[in-house]
């Protein structure tokens, strides 16, 4: 399946403290804060929702395109994700503007507080994707990118009858209420976790009927952390069990290796149960390696570890034969 990323793409600053951030916040004197945490390692990473999701495809044997503004300082990052097998043409370089960053602390209980520069992502919304309409994707995927890109992308979308998968996430708070309606309204699928589902609920009184309503076919995936994740379809609900990570080394990009493995299944038309799991053992992948890219694997080892996890796993031959 021809998929379009799009999103942000950044470097990330992953800094650890050797503390718990909890210890330092008064909750009398939260009106007033002023910490600085010291860190005990930085290093620095390629990033970014649209690439990251398209890294764990890559992995996966999947070439998706990626399409987002860049900045001048994005060559070596587009060769290692051009090496990866990822269509980077979409990357458009916006001059004398540095890639977005995104800065990162997490403490010993995983717990993170980060901040994040959009750089060039600011630009997103030159990229039309009315450029792609003598090649279109097969799905769209909108994920947290610039707010005004992401609306753009969603009446786009629409327009030129792009099926597209809505995920606001992290940028939720950006966005209106009516901005959230609207993606909803039109989406083939929603990726959200489920503080996320919440919050959207809470901003604009709708649940997952709403993309379901839309098309026999939609789906939406509400994950829930160490608990697994929930696929709401119009034949009914699939309960995704987390994989036992054999370490825990870094939360980062978990959630985006998730939509990477989901997506890949479903570029297979497989069954949204298994998709799913796909899902989570790529997330589980992530999570046991530093970094949001820092996972490495080849098919047949993804393929080997879902067997051995699952009980099962013929259906996912078809990755290699296809």
């Amino acid at each position: 399946m021809d998929i379009l990323l799009t999103g942000s793409v950044a470097f990330d600053y992953l800094m650890t403290f050797p503390g718990y951030f909890r210890d330092h916040f008064l909750p009398d004197k939260l009106d007033a804060i002023s910490l600085s945490f010291l860190v005990d390692s930085m290093v620095k990473m390629p990033g970014g929702i649209a690439p990251n999701i398209a890294y764990t495809m890559a992995l996966l044997g999947e070439h998706p395109r990626l399409w987002a503004a860049v900045g001048e300082d994005f060559e070596e990052y587009r060769k290692f994700l051009s090496g990866k097998g990822i269509d980077t043409s979409g990357a458009q370089v916006i001059p004398q503007v540095f890639t977005a960053s995104f800065f990162e602390n997490t403490d010993r209980s995983n717990a993170q507080i980060a901040s994040f520069y959009p750089g060039a992502m600011a630009y997103a919304s030159q990229l039309s994707l009315r450029a792609v309409v003598d090649h279109p994707p097969e799905l769209v995927m909108i994920s947290p990118n610039d707010p005004g890109a992401m609306n753009q992308y969603v009446r786009e979308c629409r327009e030129l009858s792009l099926p597209y998968a809505y995920d606001p996430s992290q940028q939720i708070v950006r966005l209106t209420a009516d901005d959230l309606r609207t993606g909803l309204e039109g989406a083939l699928a929603l990726f959200v976790n489920d503080y996320e589902y919440a919050l959207i609920h809470k901003m604009t009184g709708l649940d997952a009927d709403c993309v379901l309503d839309n098309n026999p076919g939609a789906f939406v995936i509400v994950t829930l952390g160490e608990k697994g994740a929930q696929v709401h379809t119009n034949s009914g609900r699939f309960d995704i069990p987390c994989v036992s990570p054999q370490r825990i080394l870094d939360p980062t990009g978990v959630g985006d290796a998730f939509r990477g493995g989901f997506l890949t299944g479903y570029s297979h038309k497989l069954n949204m149960d298994i998709c799913g799991r796909m899902g989570a053992l790529a997330a589980t992948y992530c999570l046991e390696q530093r970094g949001s890219q820092g996972q490495n694997y080849t098919q047949t080892e993804f393929i080997e570890r879902y067997c051995r996890v699952f009980k099962d796993g013929n259906e996912l031959d078809r990755l290699l034969q296809e």
